[in-house]
């Protein structure tokens, strides 16, 4: 399966983030947004009339001055325009066309990808007769909308689905898992890789991947078997200069939505950075498996406690979910490099574990009994039957009489004691309270 990427650009203060997080709140129960302070402006999933895509956001990227808003707009309108299926561009009736809006209109009349445009702040009639001065774009037809209201954002986005591309299904010749290596540029990702595949490219076949501009890399060494999804080509392009983190971002989600497993890459000489934490984050919302790679291991100056206390500093970034394997290595010397092979095999088995209904309940009746959920407004809350539901990645649903009182604490409590007895390690868990 080949998800839709839709890029909201445009300058400044037009509304994007308004729209961006209308879009990813429009369907809470089906809806992930990236959590965090420092994560839920750039990524989210969507959903409109049965089809699925992600949202990039490319409003938080814009630093600096004003004079140098317009080289920040045009690389992030380029790296939309590289990475995104559908572009919308958003423009604001209030202001009317400004010389920056040509400029962004200017790259997107180059461009053979549907172009959307989208103009905010209209809620009124008077508005959309305003509106009409932005044919002067040069971008054929606009759909006027309101983000804060939600006014117009319905034509919106039956337009964006049926612009969406037909992606062709692709034949999967072989049922090996996906191992994508993804991380912020300079991590170490190509040096991974090759220590990884060595000189030996006899062993290897590449095979055109569904994501543009990934490979999968067939991977047969050591006992290993699998398909290594290759994202090290952040810098293709020849400006040293590009807003790398946004572009690391945008690469990084087709990876991640096209994989079993994501092997995080960071710099231990660095540190886990806030691109980092954006990563593990895309990777965790969409239940991907994960282990993360502390590369260049052998750069550090070490003590006896340096490890561990890497390791803690990391699990604290990453709460709640800190049941992940964190293996310290170096793509230079090769250490410890089948270690994390190893990991990510078991993880991968991890996720794909199913428990039985009957030793399930065997285990986590007692421990519901041990501690039931706490009683709200003078009512007990009684779970008497939990199953692990059929699905590719670990959900489990519990039957209580009185589903809507059993709050996120207890939640937590119920998967942490899953944890405790069943290995699942690197697999983020979906706990689900209903009706009995």
């Amino acid at each position: 399966m080949s998800n839709n990427i839709v890029a909201i650009v445009g300058r400044p203060n037009v509304g994007k983030s308004t729209l961006f997080n209308r879009l990813i709140q429009r369907r809470e129960a089906i809806v992930d947004s990236v959590s965090g302070v420092t994560r839920d402006r750039n990524y989210g999933k969507s959903e409109w009339n049965g089809k699925e895509f992600s949202v990039i956001d490319t409003g938080g990227y814009v630093r600096g001055s004003d004079d140098v808003f317009e080289g920040e707009i045009r690389k992030q309108v380029e790296l939309a325009i590289d990475e995104a299926d559908v572009i919308i561009f958003v423009v604001d009736v209030e202001e009317g066309i400004t010389p920056m809006d040509e400029t962004v209109a200017k790259l997107l009349r180059k461009v053979t990808k549907p172009v959307l445009l989208a103009v905010n702040k209209v809620d009124n009639a008077m508005r959309e007769k305003d509106a009409v001065e932005f044919y002067n774009l040069g971008l054929g037809d606009y759909y006027t909308f309101a983000s804060i209201s939600g006014s117009g954002t319905g034509d919106l986005l039956d337009a964006l689905i049926e612009a969406f591309p037909e992606k062709p299904e692709v034949e999967v010749k072989e049922d090996l898992p996906r191992f994508a290596v993804v991380g912020r540029p300079n991590a170490g990702k190509s040096s991974f890789i090759n220590a990884l595949i060595g000189k030996d490219r006899y062993i290897v076949t590449d095979i055109a991947g569904t994501t543009r501009d990934a490979i999968d890399t067939k991977f047969d060494r050591f006992g290993f078997e699998f398909n290594l999804v290759d994202t090290a080509g952040i810098r293709r392009k020849a400006k040293v200069k590009e807003d790398l983190e946004f572009y690391s971002v945008m690469r990084s989600v087709r990876a991640i939505e096209h994989a079993d497993i994501c092997i995080l890459v960071i710099d231990a000489t660095r540190g886990f950075e806030g691109q980092d934490q954006s990563i593990f984050w895309l990777a965790e919302k969409n239940r991907k498996g994960v282990v993360i790679l502390v590369n260049k291991w052998d750069l550090v100056e070490k003590d006896t406690m340096s490890t561990r206390d890497y390791e803690e500093k990391i699990k604290k970034e990453l709460m709640p979910f800190t049941d992940v394997p964190i293996l310290f290595v170096s793509a230079l010397t090769k250490q410890r490099l089948l270690k994390a092979l190893e990991a990510t095999v078991q993880v991968f088995e991890n996720r794909k574990q199913r428990i039985s209904t009957s030793k399930f309940n065997e285990y986590m009746l007692k421990v519901i009994e041990a501690y039931p959920p706490p009683a709200t407004k003078g009512k007990y809350v009684k779970i008497k039957y939990c199953m692990q539901l059929p699905t590719p990645t670990p959900q489990f649903v519990f039957f209580a009489n009185l589903p809507q009182y059993v709050k996120e604490p207890y939640k937590r409590y119920l998967e942490n004691k899953i944890r405790e007895k069943w290995d699942f390690a690197g697999v983020p868990i979906d706990i689900y309270i209903r009706e009995k």
